[in-house]
């Protein structure tokens, strides 16, 4: 039966030297050819003697043999003073001469390769590793080209959320496809790779430099949008930024006046909180400390006041909802992953165990170190559909507070983040949550300010989908260097 190969451009996530790419583009292209040229195929196992697992012990700081592990071979070299040591009972199965191949069959490398030169005396290697070695008949060095080719990642590759995961395993190594080459053409390809001209392959040659051409447009493609993306995470920044600092919507305070200044919207919830104290229906706690002047961050235009979170809205925490987690459940989980991807990421349960309403707030109150959901926000759209998780805070507004404001005030809010060692783990507790300085305009200026920066990041979005579809279209131009098909007769 025949069997189909395609060719891809594989982003290789360890893979990082430009030299080392294009070294790979250029082996594809060079056993493409051949793949044309004889119109068959060999399995690497008929090129080999074998394989072989590494072997499995603790590393020593001395001892017999020096042991090689994955961690040893950076940058395609091995420093061998400070590889370490072990005692292995078994030498002669594991011992390592030149030309032998290494290929990593577990870790963030696997399925990279690395050919020995000249090792130490009594060198074994480590059972993270596979060792694969040229029968009399092959070379070393065409089997090492096809190993740093994309014609061995296309096989070895699998599609993992997205992202091209490689799996190597003896059996696997030993089906992969290559060309069915003679000895002098193994050392006409070897050459070729080397940038040694041979006669007769004056084509191909034109082809490789083609596709490196073509790899470098690419490239300044990629780099561009990447580049522009940044721009536009920038700008989203400076946006949110200048709308809490008033920034975005003075020309609409010229504009309106005679708008109630928000000391007095300050005032009738602290009266409507005191209310709500005496009716029994939310408990009294502690005052917290107000704003300082020396936690002021940034002065605030006429009409406006410095509030903290615990003035303009109410707190609740969530609950550990473990054995209630259902797929098939009726209501959506509120958990940190939740809300860092903006609900695309859902648990759900079978319980509501703390239910959350619309126009209420959930933010996330622990957070790995430098991770990237710690006061990450979600504005609750719906009622009988949420319920909110343990380590997820719920924020309820007041009268007069804009939901939509104030989870702009606080979606990544500098304060929380100021929690953040950087070394442990973050957990924020509700006084830290409650006592974040609220820049506070009038209720018209908040619905105000929210409509100018939904019409800005709107525009946004659209720019980064602009910048997205032309990212897209240059890794499809990456792909298109060698995507064809050869098919194995």
């Amino acid at each position: 039966m025949a069997k189909r190969l395609k060719f891809q451009f594989i982003p290789l996530t360890f893979q990082k030297d430009e030299d080392e790419i294009k070294k790979q583009i250029r082996n594809t292209i060079i056993l493409k050819r051949f793949f044309d040229k004889n119109k068959s195929v060999a399995k690497l196992d008929t090129l080999i003697e074998g394989t072989q697992y590494g072997y499995n012990a603790s590393a020593l700081e001395s001892g017999k043999n020096k042991f090689l592990r994955i961690s040893d071979i950076t940058d395609g070299k091995v420093d061998w003073d400070t590889v370490p040591y072990c005692d292995c009972d078994n030498e002669e199965t594991y011992l390592l001469y030149p030309d032998d191949i290494l290929i990593a069959r577990t870790g963030g490398t696997t399925g990279k390769s690395f050919m020995i030169a000249n090792p130490p005396e009594h060198s074994i290697y480590a059972g993270y590793l596979i060792r694969v070695r040229a029968n009399k008949e092959n070379e070393a060095d065409f089997i090492n080209l096809f190993l740093n080719s994309y014609v061995y990642w296309s096989q070895i590759v699998s599609l993992n959320e997205g992202e091209f995961r490689p799996s190597a395993n003896a059996n696997t190594l030993k089906n992969l496809l290559l060309p069915d080459c003679s000895i002098s053409q193994q050392q006409d390809a070897i050459k070729l790779s080397n940038g040694i001209l041979v006669s007769g392959y004056e084509e191909l040659l034109e082809d490789i430099d083609k596709a490196l051409a073509e790899y470098e447009i690419c490239k300044q493609l990629e780099n561009e949008n990447t580049k522009q993306l940044n721009l536009l995470s920038s700008l989203r920044q400076s946006i949110l930024q200048e709308a809490i600092q008033g920034k975005l919507t003075a020309e609409w305070r010229e504009q309106n006046p005679n708008i109630e200044p928000a000391a007095e919207l300050l005032k009738r919830i602290k009266a409507e909180k005191e209310k709500l104290v005496k009716e029994k229906k939310i408990k009294q706690e502690k005052p917290l400390p107000a704003i300082s002047e020396n936690e002021i961050p940034f002065e605030l235009p006429e009409g406006w006041v410095w509030a903290i979170l615990d003035e303009v809205a109410l707190f609740k925490n969530g609950k550990a909802h473990e054995q209630f987690i259902d797929s098939n459940g009726d209501f959506i989980l509120i958990n940190s992953k939740f809300v860092s991807t903006n609900g695309a990421v859902k648990k759900h349960t079978n319980e509501l165990l703390l239910p959350m309403y619309e126009n209420e707030i959930a933010i996330v109150m622990s957070d790995v170190p430098g991770g990237r959901a710690l006061s990450r926000c979600f504005l609750i759209d719906n009622n009988n559909k949420y319920s909110l998780n343990q380590r997820i805070g719920g924020l309820i507004c007041f009268a007069g507070i804009y939901p939509k404001y104030l989870l702009i005030v606080l979606d990544r809010n500098q304060h929380y983040l100021n929690f953040d060692d950087g070394k442990k783990q973050t957990n924020l507790t509700k006084n830290e949550i409650l006592t974040c300085p609220i820049p506070l305009p009038p209720f018209k200026e908040q619905q105000a300010i929210v409509s100018k920066v939904e019409t800005l990041l709107g525009k946004c979005s659209q720019l980064q989908a602009e910048i997205e579809n032309q990212n897209a279209h240059s890794k499809n131009l990456l792909k298109a260097l060698f995507n064809e098909t050869f098919e194995n007769r």
